[in-house]
């Protein structure tokens, strides 16, 4: 019983192509750039273009569970082609966006809510896993860090509960190989509410020197991100960390509720990654 893990490329497909591996299921990893992919040894690799839906025969075939990245190109023929390979559980990397009031029209959550109704509709067994903000977006500040240049937030005081990506890992691999987690809809978090300006503090622990942090305005900060990402996105995102100002994060489930061992704290991926934000190391 074959598990196809879509979007292996990225750090969580990673992590959950390593996880199978070891434990000794039969795994694929499939992507877009097949020949771009580092598995493991005895890992298959296949090619599954989502816009393409002539790649997902070969790349479904003997498979039973997939692991999916969020992505609405294609998803009503990948859906039907998965089903009519005999796949029985799809598990979602989701996102908490999708549970805000109108996510369907939210840039950062629209992908995400029409891959979930399109699997809703279908015959498939489904669990959605829906992360907050991950713990590695902090890479984001990593040039200016390295630079010893301030951090400069147009919200510094906006909470997050950040989630280590080996957390989503861990009960990526709970969903596709035990019981307990079928058919559920997960919110998934870190173990505590921080502040950006405390996870800057965190992270000045880790690579042993004071982080200066700067406010900006929101325009600048538009100006900014318009450098990485359309202007919609940076506008949800500005509007999202604008509304995190007014108290602490919700937890939702962790590793502690869901697998019964402790979440991996902001704190430990921050020394774990340390040498990304010292001006000297690659990210992990």
């Amino acid at each position: 019983m074959t598990t196809l893990v879509t979007g292996a490329r990225g750090k969580v497909g990673r992590a959950v192509v390593a996880r199978l591996h070891s434990a000794g299921f039969a795994v694929r990893a499939a992507s877009a750039s097949p020949d771009l992919l580092t598995v493991p040894d005895g890992v298959e690799s296949s090619e599954l273009v989502l816009d393409r839906p002539g790649t997902f025969a070969a790349a479904l075939d003997g498979v039973r569970r997939v692991f999916l990245y969020p992505e609405p190109a294609g998803i009503h023929e990948l859906i039907e082609a998965a089903g009519a390979a005999g796949v029985e559980h799809v598990v979602l990397l989701s996102s908490s966006s999708v549970l805000a009031p109108g996510a369907a029209h939210d840039p950062l959550a629209r992908h995400s809510l029409t891959v979930e109704r399109a699997l809703d509709a279908s015959a498939l067994t489904c669990t959605f896993l829906r992360p907050d903000a991950f713990a590695s977006n902090s890479f984001g500040w990593a040039y200016a860090i390295g630079r010893s240049l301030p951090v400069q937030l147009p919200h510094p005081d906006a909470h997050l509960a950040p989630i280590h990506p080996e957390d989503i890992a861990d009960i990526a691999f709970e969903a596709l190989t035990g019981n307990s987690l079928t058919g559920r809809r997960l919110t998934l978090t870190g173990p505590e509410s921080l502040t950006f300006r405390r996870q800057l503090a965190v992270l000045a622990d880790a690579v042993g020197r004071e982080i200066p942090v700067e406010r900006i305005t929101r325009a600048e900060a538009e100006r900014q991100m318009a450098a990485h990402m359309p202007a919609p996105m940076a506008a949800s995102l500005l509007d999202l960390w604008e509304a995190a100002n007014h108290g602490p994060a919700t937890v939702a489930d962790t590793t502690g509720t869901l697998l019964g061992r402790p979440a991996r704290t902001y704190a430990q991926w921050a020394r774990e990654n340390a040498a990304a934000f010292a001006g000297r190391g690659a990210a992990s």
